[in-house]
């Protein structure tokens, strides 16, 4: 029984007793009642009546002592006392469509999964990755088109030859590789979840295709745009007769950023945009794929300009929008790039978290940069980076060498022992809760530092709010929503998310 339904179920125990006054002459039945209630003179406030609808909550704490978890449900009424701040929530007003929230099964993080664990674990994790009922609901897969600086063997793409030798007309093509654990992963999930979106990119094309030789680094040899449109034709191709479409495609990860140490590529936002206009949009079109979106750019937040670029050239019909890392830079960008082209829209794609780091303060910032700030600058997926990683950070490929998982399978135990990771928690605090198809709808929020928030509406007329305590200290606040509200105290450094219908 809450303090509420306690005052009230005393005061109506007391009211056959003939009240004594106390200082001030205010009867003892009115002080039971606490501030909810005057008696007489000129501030009468009515009792806080419960009219609905309840709000589920669930509830990650920065101390750990709750993970995801339910808690008591809230209930919506009016009379009483507002606690400020007050988040209002008006679905009148919706912004932009949601597509999903996950991460990326890298050739590493399926190898871990699919070699690292028992067939009951495997198939126990996939259900707590995929899941919308007995897990967090993972619907959205960004994939790499060959290797990363995470993958189990070294570089592979889908068509390697000898070196010094080409392949212009693809003759070598397969998807070979993918088919032992990456794909059938790719399946299971789907069958779990299939809602689940998956988006494909490569870290450099083959390297008989660049000007280096090599995966690792370099220019992109533009006489062979021909051959990498028809590399991604095939691929899309493959994909789908293995069943798993692809609904999305970016031309290069990290297009500013080539290293020798691990496949990756040089390319100007001009030689993007011309590769589209010119190869890869007319060639999907004439592959009956026309519908798989193309997105631009797909680095960092330090740079609008090479967006913008793609945006407003030639390739522009071709294109969906532009897709964001979290490495350098602020969001704000992405919200500038949505006002020089409203017309496009706005994916965040990448961003992994790093061992040894402190839980409340990972919550915290992948609350406020992420789910809350990434979702109010427009943008409709949120992904992270590795889906699952060993206790080593690895397999790496070159790379990123303390880089943490949703997930860290550790294998010095048997069998493996499996650790949900904050970003595990961090993704389950939307995923579970918006579904694809959602849109984000108007609630205000506030500074740093204190409570700050995001609001959707389901398909379906439900109702998701996100909240944030960044601060030290506990923080009650107010929900507004259709002329009623609930108040809530939500600890520090802690995150909730409030459902209803």
């Amino acid at each position: 029984m809450g303090v509420v339904e306690r005052a009230v179920s005393l005061v109506n125990s007391m009211s056959s007793v003939q009240s004594r006054p106390l200082v001030g002459g205010t009867p003892l039945v009115c002080l039971l009642a606490f501030s909810l209630a005057a008696c007489g003179g000129g501030n009468q406030r009515a009792l806080f009546t419960p009219t609905g609808p309840n709000a589920q909550v669930g509830l990650t704490t920065g101390d750990q002592a709750m993970l995801l978890q339910p808690g008591p449900t809230v209930a919506f009424g009016t009379g009483g006392s507002q606690s400020s701040p007050v988040i209002t929530v008006n679905e009148a007003t919706q912004y932009q469509m949601m597509d999903g929230f996950g991460a990326s099964l890298t050739d590493s993080s399926a190898w871990v999964i699919w070699n690292d664990l028992d067939s009951s674990q495997q198939a126990a994790l996939m259900q707590q990755l995929f899941s919308p009922t007995a897990g967090i609901g993972l619907n959205f897969l960004r994939q790499p088109m060959g290797a990363t600086d995470f993958a189990v063997n070294g570089n592979y793409s889908y068509d390697d030859v000898p070196a010094g030798q080409t392949d212009p007309q693809l003759v070598d093509f397969s998807i070979a590789h993918d088919t032992t654990y990456i794909i059938p992963l790719l399946q299971q999930a789907l069958a779990i979840n299939p809602a689940a979106k998956v988006v494909a990119l490569p870290w450099s094309p083959p390297a008989w295709m660049k000007v280096s030789g090599t995966m690792n680094g370099g220019n992109v040899n533009t006489v062979y745009f021909p051959s990498l449109s028809q590399y991604f034709v095939l691929y899309l191709q493959a994909y789908q007769q293995a069943g798993v479409p692809i609904y999305a495609i970016s031309v290069q990860n990290e297009p500013l950023n080539s290293t020798s140490s691990y496949p990756s590529e040089y390319l100007a936002a001009s030689d993007e945009s011309g590769f589209i206009a010119n190869y890869l949009g007319p060639a999907l079109n004439n592959a009956g794929l026309g519908t798989v979106k193309i997105l631009a750019y797909e680095h960092n937040w330090d740079n609008t300009d090479y967006p913008e670029s793609v945006l407003g050239s030639s390739a522009s019909p071709y294109v969906a929008g532009s897709s964001f890392h979290c490495y350098n830079g602020d969001v704000s960008a992405q919200s500038a790039v949505k006002a020089a082209y409203p017309g496009k829209d706005i994916w965040f794609t990448e961003c992994s978290g790093t061992v040894g780091s402190n839980f409340a303060g990972d919550l915290v910032w992948n609350s406020e940069n992420l789910l809350i700030g990434a979702t109010r600058n427009w943008a409709r997926s949120i992904s992270l980076w590795n889906l699952a990683l060993d206790q080593n950070s690895g397999p790496t490929n070159g790379g990123c060498l303390n880089c943490r998982g949703v997930v860290t399978v550790d294998t010095r135990t048997s069998p493996a022992t499996i650790t949900y990771n904050v970003e595990y928690y961090v993704l389950g605090h939307l995923a579970k809760f918006v579904v694809p198809g959602a849109h984000r709808i108007d609630s205000n929020t506030f500074n740093t530092d204190g409570i700050e928030d995001v609001a959707f509406q389901n398909p379906d007329g439900s109702i998701v709010l996100f909240a944030l305590n960044s601060g030290n200290a506990p923080e009650t606040f107010s929900v507004s929503w259709k002329d009623a509200y609930f108040n809530y105290t939500l600890p520090s450094q802690s995150v909730a998310t409030f459902e209803w219908k």
